[in-house]
């Protein structure tokens, strides 16, 4: 079963495919973070993340759910956010034919309820007739607040501020293992610390939403984010149950080499048999190009030799 969803219902196919013992793939969503710090490149980290989190109103499961960075990236990314929305949806943007509307009333309430009572940096308009919402953007948030508790799943962009990434790192930490996360830095040891200190389904680095489109990549989650991963080969084999088979003959010399493991046993079969089931280090293919051009070589020295010989 391949299901993709909220983590609630994922949780009701988990215990139902269970209980079958089927197995199942379960994609489902959590609160993809976000870093930036002074290192990026701000005007572009910007409209990539808008990008990501305002396409298709910010209902798409690994939308950027929240940014972490400093307060002075923060001054920063406000004044480019404001440029940047101006020019891909101009003065108003409820007539923008390039931004779309939320699913349904039910979805638009809840979202609508997250920003009561909020700072609002940018947008914040709403019409409940049209089910339509501006891109918001929201600072001064606390882990505490309402739009910090579930995924959110719209165009609602809340900034915490952290200043540095171990303080980002602590933070994710302390919370669900998210389906993605994004990285805006080109501070390689910022974002190795990210990367190898924090846990997710994927992780991009300077830009958003761009690891879900390579194939060769495998998406899923981790822990409450989801779990097992499909996209090209990997879907195949989300799917596909490998099946072992080994084929052997009635061969005399095998039989007689493998008559330890019948009994009578003794010391010295069962010594035998220890030492077959003891790990070997296997043969790297990486030096055969050069044992094959050795052997090569001295095929070829031999082959010199007899004629030479034959001659003399």
């Amino acid at each position: 079963i391949f299901y993709t969803g909220s983590g609630r219902v994922g949780r009701i196919v988990h215990q139902a495919c269970n209980e079958n013992l089927t197995p199942c793939t379960l994609e489902l969503g959590g609160k993809s973070p976000c870093y930036i710090d002074s290192t990026a490149d701000i005007a572009i980290a910007t409209k990539r993340i808008l990008w990501g989190k305002f396409i298709n109103a910010g209902q798409t499961c690994i939308a950027p759910d929240y940014v972490l960075c400093s307060k002075s990236v923060q001054k920063q990314f406000l004044e480019e956010a404001r440029s940047v929305l101006k020019e891909w949806y101009g003065e108003n943007a409820k007539d923008s034919p390039d931004l779309c509307r939320i699913i349904n009333q039910q979805h638009f309430q809840r979202l609508s309820s997250m920003i009561k009572g909020a700072n609002v940096a940018i947008g914040g308009d709403m019409d409940a007739s049209e089910k339509y919402m501006a891109p918001t953007v929201l600072i001064d948030v606390k882990a505490c607040d309402p739009v910090m508790q579930d995924e959110i799943f719209g165009p609602i962009l809340p900034i915490l501020t952290v200043e540095s990434p171990q303080e980002a790192i602590n933070f994710i930490n302390a919370r669900d293992k998210p389906l993605a996360m994004y990285i805006f830095s080109k501070n390689e040891a910022a974002r190795d610390a990210l990367i190898a200190n924090t846990s997710c389904g994927g992780i991009c680095v300077n830009d958003t939403l761009g690891h879900f489109a390579v194939e060769s990549l495998p998406f899923g989650g981790v822990g409450p984010s989801g779990m097992a991963a499909y996209h090209g080969k990997y879907g195949f084999d989300s799917f596909t149950h490998k099946k072992s088979c080994l084929m052997k003959d009635f061969n005399a010399l095998g039989e007689k080499l493998a008559s330890s493991r019948y009994p009578p046993y003794s010391d010295s079969k069962l010594s035998f048999l220890s030492t077959l089931l003891k790990k070997r280090q296997g043969f790297s293919i990486r030096f055969l190009p050069y044992a094959l051009m050795f052997g090569v070589g001295v095929a070829s020295a031999l082959i010199v030799q007899c004629i030479t010989e034959r001659r003399n």
